[in-house]
């Protein structure tokens, strides 16, 4: 049935009927869910005040607009649902266990590592797993995800536990809050000679947001200083009450660089997560889990360290993780070890991936590759679109109206690439909260993992000076000999820090100055003199400041301004040009304005640039 002419063009009626579209759907999407031809809907955009192309990603509030316009009833599915339904359709239930209570089976806790930065974190796990890693770190701060399974021994029975160290600065909240999703239970460290401190607050947020329950490890009780009570009493004010407060938090205190009471602080986690928590998981079904970490390795590709949370992952299984596929060709543990399976709770360093997933992506283990490269490849499409939908401009006709009265809107492009997802994925979330007013904007419109390749480059091109950030990675040679060729602007850095300053200066710098008036002086009228073809001419004292030539002026009578936006055009001391003349001597000024009164004051005035803060 077709509609009434919309705008002069003729489409279906959908008479209330509900179609379902992804999010960054183009309008060659819906036109194929409707049997409409996509120029007609191109036209019906315009209509609606919309410039969109057949194939560009529209916006999900323009989809339903025009679902409105035709009669239909459009829902726009987000990218979770979407991905239910994608892996229901291949028969996969992520996030279960299959089988009933019979099948479960008891696994190692799940232990993420909090804490303010410099309170000791790192060398609290160089301390258990007896292995330095703060020595590869760029200024000893961590900047990645890693995950490590230890053993001790409870009661008699040798315990596994599971740890994940996340990044203790402000600029990976986002990561640290991923950490806590995966996790169990965490270990909050609080140096004992420094108390509690903004990051250790941050901790306790993501750790009660998503519900675990909080060992505190005091550390540093051997440095001068240490109040290990003191830490127990702060930390009351934010629920951590200790046990021998008469709370339910456990409370240990410990020396990393000591290497003083670790067994006491690994028997807290077991007892808090045996008296808290009922850990199990079906190991006999396909392997399921988070990636904590991935990047691209020189020698053996793309490498992820994911985290099985159900299920036993097997050397030869078929995998897809987010938008990469593969078949697992080796599994390493932490001591670079080959694995020939891991079970619940397992950390593993996976290869064999045919791309390199987003840090916190699910995976899971399916049939055969053809499945694993079908569910993959849909979600590369999802994620394109996305990309697209995000990084084009809004396009309604009022704001490119608006954008030509006031000037083209500026606008900082960036292109992201690191050597880790984790770290990649925190940059992004730091840059995007640089406020620097409505002005400027930043736009990142792609980010990756490995190096800075042919392909990016280009895309700076087209689009049309995007600066391309790389941390800790640098170019491929062609890439580079691309970009010094056309001249594109490649920035490296090693420490995050360092790189969220520079951006924040370059989007500062883009503004448009701002300026601000300064009063220069002021000069009474005491005597009028006509000159021929210059006009009236004002006899005046200085009397304040200094009175400049060619200084804009205005002219003030009985405090109200009768004319601005003047010029002091001459200035004369007697029959002499001046430069200027000072406070408490007389002169003749000109402004070019004629109707001058005795007793009138002359402002003298000029325009400063306003240094942005």
């Amino acid at each position: 049935m077709q509609a009434p002419a919309v705008g002069g063009v003729q489409a279906p009626r959908g008479n209330g009927r509900t179609i379902r579209l992804p999010q960054g759907a183009s309008l060659t999407d819906f036109a194929e869910k409707i049997g409409a031809n996509p120029a007609s809907l191109v036209a019906i955009m315009m209509h609606l005040g919309k410039m969109v192309t057949a194939t560009q990603s529209v916006d999900p509030d323009d989809l339903q607009a025009l679902g409105l316009e035709l009669d239909f009833d459009v829902q726009v599915v987000s990218p979770e649902d979407e991905d239910r339904e994608l892996l229901e359709s291949f028969d996969i239930e992520y996030g279960e266990d299959e089988g009933g209570e019979e099948n479960l089976q008891s696994r190692p806790p799940v232990v993420t590592v909090m804490g303010h930065v410099d309170h000791g974190k790192t060398k609290l796990l160089d301390a258990i797993r007896k292995a330095n890693v703060q020595a590869g770190e760029a200024g000893g701060i961590t900047q990645h995800i890693g995950a490590y399974q230890v053993e001790t021994e409870v009661d008699g029975e040798e315990r596994k536990i599971t740890f994940i160290d996340t990044p203790g600065h402000e600029a990976f909240t986002a990561m640290r809050a991923r950490g806590a999703d995966t996790t169990d239970l965490v270990v909050l460290v609080v140096a004992a000679d420094d108390g509690v401190k903004p990051q250790t607050t941050e901790a306790i947020d993501h750790a009660t947001a998503a519900g675990v329950p909080i060992v505190v490890a005091v550390n540093k009780i051997d440095v001068e200083g240490a109040d290990p009570n003191r830490v127990r009493a702060q930390l009351t004010e934010y629920g951590l009450v200790a046990e021998e407060f008469g709370g339910q938090t456990q409370f240990v205190d410990v020396s990393a660089r000591e290497g003083i009471n670790i067994d006491g602080l690994l028997e807290a986690v077991i007892l808090t997560a045996d008296a808290e928590l009922d850990l199990k998981a079906n190991p006999d079904m396909p392997a399921q889990g988070s990636a904590i970490e991935a990047n691209l390795d020189k020698g053996r590709g793309a490498v992820a360290t994911v985290l099985v949370q159900r299920g036993t992952l097997r050397v030869g299984d078929s995998i897809v993780c987010g938008v990469a596929n593969g078949r697992v060709r080796a599994m390493l543990d932490e001591n670079g070890n080959n694995v020939e399976e891991a079970g619940p709770s397992r950390p593993v360093l996976v290869l064999g991936l045919a791309a390199v997933p987003g840090a916190g992506d699910n995976f899971l283990v399916v049939e055969d590759d053809r499945i694993a490269r079908q569910i993959a490849d849909k979600r590369v499409a999802r994620k394109r679109n996305a990309e697209l939908l995000k990084s084009r401009k809004s396009s309604s006709l009022e704001e490119l109206f608006k954008d030509l009265e006031r000037g083209e809107r500026q606008e900082l492009l960036l292109i992201l690439k690191g050597d880790v997802s984790g770290s990649v994925e925190a940059l992004e979330d730091s840059l995007l909260k640089i406020d620097v007013g409505e002005e400027v904007n930043l736009r990142i419109i792609r980010r990756g993992v490995g190096a800075i390749t042919q392909d990016d480059v280009n895309l700076s091109l087209a689009s049309e000076g995007a600066v391309i950030i790389g941390f800790n990675v640098r170019p491929e040679r062609n890439a580079q000999e691309l970009a010094d060729r056309e001249g594109v602007d490649i920035r490296y850095y090693s420490i995050i820090y360092q790189a969220i300053e520079e951006i924040e200066a370059a989007l500062k710098g883009m503004l448009k100055p701002e300026f601000e008036e300064v009063q220069l002086g002021t000069a009474e009228v005491r005597e009028i003199f006509k000159v021929p073809r210059i006009g009236n001419v004002a006899g005046s004292m200085v009397t304040s400041g200094i009175i400049q030539r060619n200084a804009k002026a205005r002219l003030v009578r009985d405090g109200v301004v009768v004319s601005d936006n003047l010029t002091v055009s001459s200035l004369r001391r007697f029959k002499d040009d001046a430069t200027e003349v000072r406070e408490g001597f007389e002169c003749g000024i000109g402004v070019g304005y004629s109707d001058i009164k005795l007793g009138d004051v002359i402002e003298c005035f000029e325009m400063r640039e306003k240094p942005r803060d």
